[in-house]
């Protein structure tokens, strides 16, 4: 009875995570989570709570995602640009539209032929946090430990991989860490079910209610008017909805670059946080446990599930250490926090206006999140587990008498009931 409670008890607890405080305080507070998945890393003292006494860690298996990013194609900034350019030329711009239009030239020094790609700031991440993953469980490398590394074919996840491996091996030169990039490992690294893909297409279920959403809380007036004086321009020339949009990638996306530029200032904190709440409900209908997927979401981490099971119970079966060490996108370790029953990443709700109460994409998946699972074990061979989110403590929905450990059995048959079914067939779906 006293583990059922106790089980119900996180269970409720996950589902209040985020309700503590609103989403809205959280974003005027920090206006860069206004980002959402492309909130930089925020680097915070965490604790890292000591093993029961007896137990030494020996292993973590990890997902990653690939750090801090550009826009995803050229044409993000270049049309925002070519346009600021034409009503420059048009003398349409009013003075903030004069200042935007020469920030955005700047930017575009550093932008022009790189989108998609990891930014140094994405390379800066992912060795900072292998560096902290080394000193704080410098046992995993010990002696001649077994290494792996995969990442899907995407470069800015396999330049991930390898900034990551380069700092461990900056730790421990002697490391023997196997790295690849291969369409071999997608159909566990970015699995998406040919149905969820149906449901997450343009022709999916949930995109009206979402096109109304998006269309509610996109007020573009003003912000057209600060930028532009000549209104016949705008009706000539200007989407304002497109262009608040435009705006606002770029915007979101200048803490992952190295130009010291700022656009925030051109958008008022509601209209930031509304922006955000629209793409927080693409992310959490597309990746996770929303309660219209009714789980096709988050089926799709299964193979990446089993993948982690297995690669534990060769390295316990083989009283061996090490790490493997996994590198993907937002769309895999999203669904991956809510299969695993992450505190705060699995609620399922229905409707629109509670996403941002269940669900925050700058919480869970920013640049560079990972998911880590340590092992420990005594002189029993007795093995416990914790997980970790973004190098924070976090629970998961099954008892335990102390957290974060769990012990490793019950925690493999929880899992291993999870994983069963879902046939493996690779697609290629990333951001």
């Amino acid at each position: 009875m006293r583990k059922l409670a106790l089980t119900v008890a996180l269970v409720l607890c996950g589902l209040c995570a985020m309700a503590g405080r609103p989403a809205q305080d959280e974003v005027f507070e920090t206006v860069e989570k206004a980002g959402g998945v492309y909130y930089a890393y925020p680097v915070t003292e965490s604790a890292n709570t000591p093993a029961p006494k007896g137990y030494k860690p020996f292993y973590i298996s990890h997902y990653g995602r690939h750090g801090s990013r550009y826009l995803i194609g050229d044409n993000d900034y270049k049309w925002v640009l070519d346009l600021m350019s034409d009503a420059h030329d048009a003398g349409a711009l009013t003075p903030l539209g004069e200042d935007v239009y020469r920030r955005l030239q700047k930017v575009w020094v550093e932008a022009e032929g790189r989108g998609g790609d990891l930014s140094p700031l994405g390379v800066r991440q992912h060795k900072a946090i292998a560096s902290r993953m080394y000193d704080a469980f410098p046992e995993v490398f010990a002696g001649n430990p077994s290494m792996s590394a995969r990442s899907t074919i995407v470069m800015r996840c396999a330049l991930s991989m390898d900034a990551f491996c380069e700092a461990l091996k900056e730790k421990k030169p002697a490391l023997d860490i196997t790295r690849e990039s291969s369409n071999r490992y997608m159909d566990y690294l970015n699995y998406h079910s040919p149905a969820s893909c149906e449901f997450n297409s343009e022709r999916g279920p949930w995109r009206e209610e979402f096109r109304k959403f998006r269309e509610e809380h996109t007020r573009p007036e003003r912000i057209a008017s600060s930028l532009f004086k000549d209104k016949d321009y705008v009706r000539r020339k200007v989407n304002p909805s497109d262009l608040m949009w435009g705006l606002y990638w770029i915007a979101v996306d200048m803490q992952n670059m190295e130009t010291p530029l700022s656009f925030m200032d051109i958008f008022e904190p509601q209209e930031l946080f509304d922006l955000w709440q629209v793409f927080n409900y693409q992310f959490y209908a597309a990746d996770s446990n929303y309660a219209l997927a009714d789980g096709m979401n988050i089926d799709n981490v299964k193979p990446l599930l089993r993948n982690i099971l297995s690669s534990a119970d060769s390295i316990i079966a083989a009283g061996g250490n090490g790490a493997t060490l996994r590198f993907g996108h937002d769309g895999n370790l999203i669904p991956l926090t809510a299969m695993l029953g992450m505190e705060g990443c699995y609620n399922s709700v229905a409707e629109p206006e509670r996403f941002k109460d269940v669900f925050r994409t700058y919480a869970i998946s920013p640049m560079a999140a990972n998911v880590q699972i340590v092992f420990f074990r005594n002189k029993n061979n007795d093995v416990i587990v914790k997980f970790m989110l973004n190098e924070r403590e976090i629970a998961i929905p099954l008892p335990t008498d102390n957290f974060p450990f769990y012990k490793w059995p019950d925690v493999k048959a929880y899992y291993e009931k999870l994983a069963a079914g879902c046939p493996i067939k690779p697609s290629i779906h990333s951001r």
